[in-house]
């Protein structure tokens, strides 16, 4: 982030998930089930990212933390792009929104590098963009917004 740019408050309402880079959803949930004492609820692939995407709760219901390891369906993926640069491990920390467009110009508008600066489709029915880690003091940052 530039030295002039503004201050913009995302204004997220919650943690949504953290994402964990993995090369097997399979192979890591024993652990996640049986060590954490996560809660499994399934799996879903998200074609146009080219990911697999395995669901975990952790916590009490309702008020749980989601876990969602992201595993690569493709060479061309992200997530195996990460895997092979970084290996396995924390990818990304995403925090649910409102009225994710409107947030997105505001935040280009100050001066902040976006990955996406139009929202797409991400897993459990959200809408997604990014935020480049250089301009979130390293750490790969998503928002997401509900479907109605």
């Amino acid at each position: 982030m530039s030295q002039e740019a503004r201050s913009v408050v995302i204004g997220a309402k919650a943690v949504n998930h953290i994402g964990i880079a993995v090369r097997s959803v399979e192979d890591h949930r024993k652990f996640y089930e049986q060590t954490l004492g996560a809660t499994f609820e399934g799996t879903e692939e998200v074609p146009d990212q080219k990911v697999r995407v395995g669901f975990f709760i952790i916590g009490a219901p309702g008020h749980g933390v989601r876990l969602e390891l992201l595993e690569p369906t493709s060479d061309e993926s992200p997530i195996a792009k990460f895997l092979e640069k970084r290996g396995e491990g924390l990818h990304h920390i995403a925090y649910t929104v409102s009225d994710i467009q409107r947030r997105l110009d505001a935040l280009k508008d100050s001066g902040l590098r976006l990955i996406d600066e139009t929202p797409r489709d991400g897993a459990h029915h959200n809408r997604i963009a990014f935020l480049h880690p250089k301009s979130s003091k390293g750490v790969l940052t998503e928002l997401c917004e509900p479907k109605a």
